[in-house]
């Protein structure tokens, strides 16, 4: 599901109490807020409850006012909330190493408009990759990983996200951990792709582990970062069966598909606001 390019985005968390989506839909009915689309999940188990709309702005529509309307209306349910107007491009800044699949994969998305995003940086630990960079236009970092000197490179790193102004990191198939304190720095606004073998095929070559196994499925997982390697909150997972017809190198390119769509699909999420973090997992509104 794709937001329209002319609408406004609201999302709202707070404790599960009677009234809060009339708090919501009421005050935008008073504002003369057209509601084209609505979502909403109450979580019985943590009693969170989470809130998305989008709607048309009414002539003379002023944003000052409606938020300041909406935080006296919201502050007795102690909602948390966000507005984001209409045809906003949140600033995107990719992390890769060599394999090439997920970033051209996101950088032609960004081009025919599928992913309303602004790539302002592509960042790697190899230089394979560059003039892929420069025929897109977009500015390339070559960050090497040199020996003990991780401190020094994700350091550079975080420059790198604070000079762009960077709301969300994607580490389109960046084969590099990252440390716990640059996880805890992005802790809600990074999102990384690995195939969904794991943890049974770890290290080199797990499609070729998966083969001589028998599998029979693959596929993808992608999820927010955490300091638990490959175990933070998930956003979005692909599969495809498999069978003994499939070689090594079919699992491979298989397994290429499904992380290009299922990363295209998580990072969609994330910038159409789709995506509550609910403790350890995920909330999505679609």
């Amino acid at each position: 599901m794709s937001r329209a390019t002319d609408t406004w985005i609201l999302t709202a968390q707070c404790p599960g109490v009677l009234g809060t989506v009339n708090a919501v839909t009421a005050y935008l009915y008073e504002q003369g807020c057209y509601v084209c689309e609505h979502q909403s999940f109450d979580d019985r188990l943590s009693g969170n409850y989470f809130i998305r709309a989008e709607f048309g702005q009414p002539d003379h529509f002023n944003e000052a006012a409606f938020c300041e309307g909406l935080s006296q209306q919201l502050k007795p349910y102690g909602m948390r909330w966000e507005l984001t107007a209409p045809a906003r491009r949140m600033k995107v800044l990719l992390m890769v190493s060599k394999a090439d699949h997920c970033l051209n994969d996101l950088l032609y998305r960004q081009r025919i408009g599928q992913l309303r995003m602004d790539v302002v940086g592509i960042i790697s630990n190899h230089p394979d990759l560059e003039p892929l960079a420069r025929w897109h236009g977009i500015d390339w970092h070559y960050l090497p990983m040199q020996p003990d000197g991780k401190p020094e490179q994700e350091r550079k790193v975080m420059q790198v996200i604070e000079q762009t102004g960077a709301e969300l990191v994607v580490l389109a198939r960046y084969m590099q951990v990252l440390s716990a304190d640059l996880c805890k720095k992005l802790d809600g606004r990074a999102i990384n792709i690995h195939h969904s073998l794991l943890p049974g095929f770890k290290g080199a070559k797990p499609y070729h582990q998966a083969y001589e196994k028998g599998v029979k499925m693959v596929g993808a997982t992608a999820h927010y970062i955490n300091d638990d390697l490959d175990e933070g909150p998930i956003i979005a997972q692909g599969v495809e069966p498999v069978d003994h017809s499939h070689y090594p190198e079919d699992l491979v390119a298989k397994g290429r598909d499904i992380e290009c769509l299922t990363l295209a699909r998580a990072v969609g999420y994330h910038l159409e606001r789709r995506v509550f973090l609910n403790g350890s997992r995920t909330v999505i509104l679609k």
